[in-house]
């Protein structure tokens, strides 16, 4: 009976375009010539020019805090700053959705101090993290099925000690519907 006076929200994202994409035969080359008359464009299908791209981005309400506040797993498994993003492509009565998520590495970790970039650290030992990063990602299979997890740590320097650690709650949970990827981004910059 109270469903009308509910507004649902998000704290989150929202954008939905329609895009037309378009393409010629000829070369880049051949549009540029003199010789070659101009070409009206044609379109990849006349009957559905275009096609609906929707970005949905939706941050959790658990462990949501500021960068350098709120770090790691809680006791119940949801990570700091968790956001779940889907991107959807509507075309040809189509519909293809990509989901990608993201959240602070579930062990129990802070950074204390307000100086930029703080030294992280481990607040509590492997064993006690066990259940909680079982629980995080018992979540996201119940959900998802399979998941590719990207380290984005600094695998050298003041965050090696989150990614072994990481790595090492992987290794234990050992589970088949896990790929792990370290993508030491530093490396590539």
């Amino acid at each position: 009976e109270v469903d009308f006076w509910i507004i649902p929200i998000i704290q989150g994202f929202v954008q939905i375009e329609e895009l037309v994409v378009n393409y010629s035969e000829s070369s880049d080359d051949d549009k540029s010539s003199p010789e070659t008359p101009p070409q009206e464009s044609t379109c990849v299908d006349d009957i559905h020019p275009t096609f609906l791209v929707a970005l949905i981005s939706r941050r959790s309400r658990h462990r949501a805090g500021m960068r350098y506040k709120r770090r790691g797993v809680d006791k119940n498994g949801n990570v700091a700053n968790y956001v779940e993003t889907e991107q959807l492509i509507h075309v040809h009565n189509h519909t293809l959705s990509y989901i990608q998520t993201r959240g602070s590495v579930p062990v129990f970790w802070s950074q204390v101090g307000y100086r930029y970039n703080p030294r992280p650290r481990l607040d509590k030992s492997e064993n006690e993290t066990v259940s909680c990063f079982r629980a995080h990602f018992e979540e996201q299979l119940k959900h998802y099925k399979k998941q590719v997890i990207i380290n984005l740590v600094d695998q050298t320097g003041r965050e090696k000690i989150i990614g072994d650690a990481y790595l090492k709650q992987v290794l234990l949970y050992n589970n088949a519907n896990l790929t792990y990827v370290s993508f030491d981004f530093h490396e590539h910059w």
